[in-house]
């Protein structure tokens, strides 16, 4: 009788995630590495709790979306050191004896898809919200010395309101970064609520969304000059990243 091959199961944590970039990005990758024993499937939870159902056997490893960034941790056996300081996971290595591990995998996507654009006089960023994603993004900015300000809809210490965006401080933080949901497909036509009119040639504006590939915000920052980059690299180098990991 013919040994069975072990199978290889891989998925992505998330609510409401049929538009998933994962599942595909690792199917695609399966089918070229001739990898017919792996396969990559969401695991769409309404609630966090229902993560503690699932059947960890049959599974190698996740990665984590919105909005369980935060919620999964203590779920987690064990948290490496970067992604205890974010506060964040975005992926979990299952190891052989069935322990949880997570990491962050977020701020190194988000690390090397920015340097390529940054310029000298990007030392001051405004990082527009205050979810899991941004953990990572001001992870990011502290280790390569950039100032941050973050924006909220409700903020507390330290943070500033949408309101309090005016023309001097736009001026001041010439990189802005997206953190937010606004923009994503199917509502392509929102976007934070920053003065536009202010940015110039000397801005670069970074959106963590990658559908659709260029947001109302970046349109409206290239329109008036500004440099403009979306998340899909970030999310390329995250999830080459999470391979490395669960294979290690």
């Amino acid at each position: 009788m013919e040994k069975t091959q072990k199978k290889y199961k891989y998925g992505l944590i998330g609510k409401n995630i049929s538009y998933s970039f994962s599942r595909q990005y690792f199917t695609e990758k399966f089918k070229n590495l001739k990898l017919e024993n792996s396969e990559y499937v969401n695991f769409d939870l309404q609630a966090i709790d229902e993560f503690s159902k699932l059947d960890f056997k049959r599974i190698s490893g996740f990665n984590v979306t919105i909005p369980y960034k935060e919620q999964i941790l203590k779920f987690l056996d064990t948290i490496d050191d970067e992604a205890k300081e974010i506060g964040a996971v975005n992926t979990i290595k299952i190891t052989k004896n069935d322990q949880l591990v997570g990491y962050n995998t977020d701020f190194f996507g988000f690390q090397e898809s920015l340097k390529p654009f940054l310029k000298p006089h990007h030392k001051k960023a405004l990082v527009l919200g205050t979810g899991g994603a941004s953990k990572a993004i001001i992870f990011v900015l502290k280790k390569l010395n950039i100032d941050y300000l973050v924006v909220s809809r409700n903020p507390v210490k330290a943070q500033i309101s949408y309101q309090d965006i005016i023309e001097e401080v736009i001026n001041e933080y010439t990189l802005i970064i997206n953190c937010t949901p606004l923009g994503t497909h199917p509502d392509i036509d929102e976007s934070p609520n920053i003065p536009y009119q202010f940015i110039s040639s000397q801005h670069l504006l970074y959106d963590l969304i990658y559908n659709p590939k260029k947001t109302t915000f970046l349109s409206n920052g290239e329109k008036q000059g500004a440099i403009i980059c979306n998340g899909l690299k970030m999310l390329e180098l995250q999830a080459e990243k999470a391979w490395e990991i669960w294979n290690l």
